[in-house]
């Protein structure tokens, strides 16, 4: 029988297929071992579930109460390495328990919260303790039968920036990026390896070879193997919808709140955007397609529900002013409850016809690690030795002097001085050190070019369309940045024009 040859196709190590927080960070630790990376997404990149978390890097209290012991203390452990890692995106955020005596004793949370003070090393984030809520700033908003809870550390991510700062670290270190390119097919090839298929969204299709293949497709996981020539995998997946709304801020100081749900799920009451309260999440059992996922009129009642049991000034679902929806694709166990699935991953590598990995579940906060065991795994697959290098090395943007924010943004006011200081923080945040690539020697707002929305500028725009792979207004003002949530509602319309000149002029 005949067979094609492929040999004058390009020939990567690794094609990463999926650009979620998972896919970028695999892409990033395989490109820095020296490994030939490609990565491609259907979408955008963090376009599904990667952007629509509850934006924390936690060891997670609550699942202490599953018996997670193993999954809390991997998370733990990465706080601290994650927080300096990127200082711009992620820092500590100090959280708030009320105690509600009618679901959980006080003594069963101190001794959850001694787990979790001690169950993995704390360099700098302080520990927990109890508190008088009649005293405390966070009580104020409390309805007063609120008078004891309880205080621990944990850390707030960009959860979108996170994962676009890893492709771009990918790319840095030789990775090609290829957003909104969909992996038709895979098949073995003549040479013991993969044959992909891509198709971008210009309708092109291309193919290259790889010695190995990761299916980091998050919630389309499952699906991608059945269609693979390696077959089904050993573990399912659960498909979870964990919806969000967002509202007015309740509160006026720097405290995020957990609050225990009636039906004993836990809650949180996040400081967002400097002028709203992010409230999460749900958990609901999905089906049909992950990129159609949408809070429902049930899902909004009860976030407002769960919170007006704790806050004095009560929320109704007008106050909602924007709300998002992810898929997490949850490993399958036989927990008959959606809360109580495990959070945890699995990955799980065939060999025949050729090396392809799989990732099933995870969390945002172990996505680093989970990233380096799979890199680990590809290594030894395809015959070559390199070392993990991830753990002390910070993403773009994240190499500040002594890894102090406040210090940095200092630093930016002394040279930037006639710029706003709204601007300048809410840039240093979003890009770190590489905001200078933006600002460059600019004295004024005009040097940035023409305002194509109240402090969005051509010279943002440009940066993100030239270095982070923005195509879409969607792509700029919701995961790119937040600005969707401050600007107005045509705001999209003058970016996707400017777009169409900027695509048009290249």
């Amino acid at each position: 029988m005949m067979t094609t040859d492929h040999s004058e196709l390009p020939l990567f190590d690794v094609v990463v297929v999926g650009g979620g927080v998972n896919g970028a960070g695999i892409a990033r630790d395989a490109a820095g071992r020296g490994l030939k990376v490609l990565l491609c997404e259907q979408h955008d990149l963090a376009a599904h579930t990667s952007s629509s978390s509850t934006k924390l890097i936690h060891g997670g209290l609550r699942y202490l109460e599953f018996m997670e012991f193993n999954l809390v203390r991997k998370a733990l452990a990465e706080r601290e390495v994650l927080l300096a890692a990127a200082p711009h995106i992620m820092y500590p955020m100090r959280f708030v328990m009320p105690h509600d005596s009618s679901l959980r004793p006080a003594w069963m949370i101190r001794i959850g919260l001694f787990l979790y003070d001690h169950l993995a090393r704390r360099r700098s984030l302080p520990g927990s303790a109890q508190i008088d809520l009649r005293q405390h700033a966070a009580g104020q908003p409390l309805q007063k039968r609120f008078g004891k809870g309880f205080e621990y550390s944990d850390g707030w991510v960009d959860d979108a920036r996170l994962v676009v700062l890893n492709a771009l670290g990918a790319y840095e270190h030789g990775a090609d990026i290829r957003p909104r390119t969909r992996c038709q097919s895979i098949a073995s090839d003549e040479r013991g390896g993969w044959l992909v298929t891509l198709d971008s969204a210009s309708g092109a299709v291309s193919s290259v070879r790889a010695r190995a293949v990761v299916n980091a497709a998050g919630p389309w996981a499952a699906l991608f193997n059945s269609g693979s020539a390696s077959g089904a995998a050993r573990h399912g997946l659960r498909l979870v919808k964990g919806s969000h709304i967002v509202v007015p801020k309740l509160f006026d100081h720097a405290y995020a709140y957990i609050f225990q749900a009636a039906d004993r799920r836990v809650i949180f009451a996040i400081p967002y955007e400097d002028n709203f309260t992010l409230i999460g999440t749900t958990d609901v059992e999905h089906h049909g397609s992950p990129a159609d996922a949408k809070i429902s009129p049930e899902e909004t009642c009860y976030l407002c529900d769960e919170v007006n049991r704790y806050f004095s000034r009560a929320i109704t679902p007008d106050d909602v002013v924007h709300s998002y929806s992810g898929v997490r694709p949850l490993l399958e166990d036989e927990a008959t409850d959606a809360r109580a699935v495990s959070r945890d991953y699995a990955l799980e590598l065939t060999t025949t016809p050729a090396p392809l990995l799989s990732v099933f579940g995870g969390k945002i906060t172990t996505y680093r690690v989970l990233a380096e065991e799979a890199v680990n795994r590809l290594c030894s697959a395809i015959g070559v030795t390199h070392d993990p290098w991830t753990a002390s090395a910070p993403l773009p943007g994240g190499d500040l002097d002594g890894g102090d924010f406040d210090v940095f943004l200092r630093q930016l006011a002394t040279r930037y001085t006639l710029l706003p200081a709204p601007l300048l923080h809410r840039l240093a945040r979003a890009y770190g050190s590489r905001v200078i690539r933006i600002l460059k020697d600019a004295k004024t707002t005009a040097d940035l070019g023409h305002e194509v929305c109240p402090g969005l500028f051509a010279a943002e725009l440009d940066y993100l369309v030239s270095v982070e792979w923005a195509t879409t207004a969607e792509d700029i003002l919701w995961r790119r940045s937040k600005l969707g949530l401050h600007l107005p509602a045509d705001a999209a319309v003058d970016v996707g024009n400017w777009l169409k000149l900027h695509r048009s002029a290249a």
